[in-house]
């Protein structure tokens, strides 16, 4: 490996997204309560990933949260939506262990409604 092989391959190595996933488990969104959401969200063991393809549509006081099938669950709740589009990263609260979860969910919670979900393997 000559000096100039090293370098370009180096470069490629951390010319890397920083969101780019690839250590926990992976979902497509599907919207909820006529609302548009799509993209994928990644649930790992340090909290929830929403990749670069991320899209919501909007609405008022979004959370992201957690829940198992098709139960949202209130004590996972992760702070506000960062952005309704492209990448961010939520922290899992205190004592959330993520594998007792399978949905990564986007909640309105001011009217108590779910704005879409995504089911992770």
């Amino acid at each position: 490996m000559n000096r100039r092989h090293f370098l370009i391959t180096g470069l490629a190595v951390t010319a890397a997204p920083a969101f780019a996933g690839g250590h926990g488990r992976l979902g497509n969104f599907r919207g909820l309560s006529n609302h548009v959401t799509t993209g994928t969200a990644e649930l790992a063991s340090d909290g929830v990933q929403l990749l670069d393809d991320f899209t919501f549509d909007g609405a008022p006081d979004p959370k992201v949260a957690l829940g198992k099938d098709g139960t949202y669950d209130p004590s996972t709740l992760m702070g506000p939506l960062q952005s309704n589009t492209g990448a961010s990263k939520y922290a899992l609260p205190a004592g959330i262990n993520p594998d007792d979860y399978n949905e990564v969910w986007i909640w309105c919670e001011r009217f108590n409604v779910p704005l879409g979900v995504a089911s992770v393997s």
